[in-house]
């Protein structure tokens, strides 16, 4: 049994335990168990099929013991499929026979055993176990985990929503805002990105070796079997393809993956960005306690989990971006690119969760210092020359760009050199007044109440 210290791959090795939740979703054993599923479930759909008199149906026993060996599948039945795989040098015959094995004790199946794996090409069982892979471990590991992430970040935008920022356009001072404005924006975009992927339907066919139910027709001529294949696959809570070569086409696997990776890059965004602000001081980050940051440097706290979610999001990206393009392209009825493609699935998804997982963690250490921010303000009153010009242009001022331009322009007026050339314009008191008693902390328009509102 290799260890952790020998695994090939992060997700088996360092990064094990995160990668945890995914393990029932994407392991060999969990697409050996999600293959046992379907094959199980075709053949109670062929016994309930009336047309199909030599399969009859199962009684109340059978279909609970049936029920049975799908939910007690254990690591050692896929154990016993794998080696039975050795012999075949086929993964889904394995796993026929394994059934056959299973079910020769059971008197009532006994009978039917070649009704197993009946009219079906491999694809029919692969494409249907990975399309529920899909669907389960979004549901109940992926979505959930990213509604956690945005939850936070929430969280970190109704905390700051008040709180004046220098922003920064093209890595210059530019015109504030607050930090939780700022977050904020995150939360929506990742809302969306959120809402995308959840929306995406995960397609399933089961239609034989090229789509045209060839095969089944032959057996049995007077069986509707296309309505019989959508409705086994809408049963198992996807959505029926009934146009397709051997192969599902993919399309929906490469729509979810690439929604996936959109809602990546937002999230390395923000992962960058607060990095930025970490860099220059506008978060703290609380030390744990025996953490080590350089093995040098005793002082550092590294932003080491925002560096971590960057990185996992390339990984991610990468891997994901690659399945989008590559599993809709087939040559002619099929070619078997995509099975080996595919498996790597989990790793895509896992390098994605390990990201979400990080930023999280990062998110959980992260103060924000209103000094630091105040000071940055202070530092920076040129800002206000957008301010100013617009009032100007508001009351009839000619030229108003063009001498705050003159003003401030690679320059840095302060305070006292605004306030000077404000007084100075021929526009109305009160306006005039307003102007005088604004300050870079002040000119946040509605970011405050735009971050409450998210």
């Amino acid at each position: 049994m290799a260890s952790p210290l020998t695994a090939l791959s992060p997700l088996d090795g360092r990064y094990a335990r995160s990668a945890d939740p995914l393990r029932p979703y994407f392991s060999e054993y969990a697409l050996i168990r999600y293959r046992v599923r379907v094959e199980l479930r075709w053949l109670q759909a062929l016994a309930a099929a009336p047309a199909i008199r030599e399969l009859k149906p199962f009684s109340r026993a059978t279909r609970a013991a049936l029920a049975r060996l799908e939910a007690d599948f254990s690591e050692r039945d896929g154990e016993r499929i794998k080696a039975i795989e050795a012999r075949t040098n086929h993964d889904v015959k394995a796993i026929e026979y394994w059934l056959k094995e299973k079910l020769a004790r059971n008197g009532e199946v006994e009978r039917s055993l070649e009704f197993i794996h009946f009219a079906c090409t491999s694809e029919d069982i692969n494409n249907l176990a990975y399309a529920l892979m899909l669907a389960e471990s979004r549901a109940r590991v992926m979505l959930p985990r990213l509604d956690a992430l945005v939850a936070a970040l929430r969280a970190l935008a109704h905390r700051h929503a008040a709180l004046p920022m220098l922003s920064r356009t093209h890595g210059q001072p530019a015109s504030p805002t607050t930090l939780g404005k700022e977050i904020a924006n995150v939360v929506h975009r990742l809302r969306r990105a959120r809402r995308a992927i959840a929306a995406v339907p995960v397609l399933g066919k089961m239609n034989g070796a090229v789509g045209n139910y060839n095969a089944h027709l032959v057996a049995y001529p007077e069986l509707d079997w296309p309505r019989l294949a959508r409705r086994f696959v809408e049963r198992l809570g996807l959505e029926f393809n009934p146009y397709t070569i051997q192969i599902e086409p993919h399309d929906s696997f490469a729509e979810l993956f690439d929604a996936y990776a959109r809602a990546n890059s937002v999230l390395l965004d923000f992962d960058r960005d607060v990095w930025g602000y970490i860099s220059l001081g506008y978060f703290r980050q609380r030390p744990a306690a025996g953490e080590v940051g350089s093995s040098t440097m005793p002082h550092k706290v590294n932003p080491i989990d925002f560096e971590n979610s960057e990185g996992n999001i390339g990984v991610a990206n990468a891997l994901l971006r690659h399945l989008a393009d590559k599993l809709p392209v087939s040559r002619w009825q099929r070619d078997l690119s995509d099975s080996t493609a595919l498996r790597n699935a989990g790793s895509a998804l896992g390098h994605t969760l390990l990201a979400y997982t990080a930023c999280l963690r990062g998110l959980g250490k992260l103060e924000a210092d209103p000094a630091r921010l105040a000071a940055d303000l202070e530092a920076n009153w040129e800002v206000l020359a957008e301010a100013i010009q617009q009032v100007m242009r508001r009351h009839g001022v000619p030229q108003a760009y063009e001498k705050l331009k003159a003003l401030s322009r690679g320059r840095r007026p302060g305070r006292a050199q605004l306030a000077a050339f404000v007084r100075g314009l021929k526009i109305p008191a009160a306006a005039k007044r307003r102007l005088l008693a604004l300050t870079p902390a002040a000119y946040t328009g509605l970011a405050a109440t735009l971050a409450k509102r998210i």
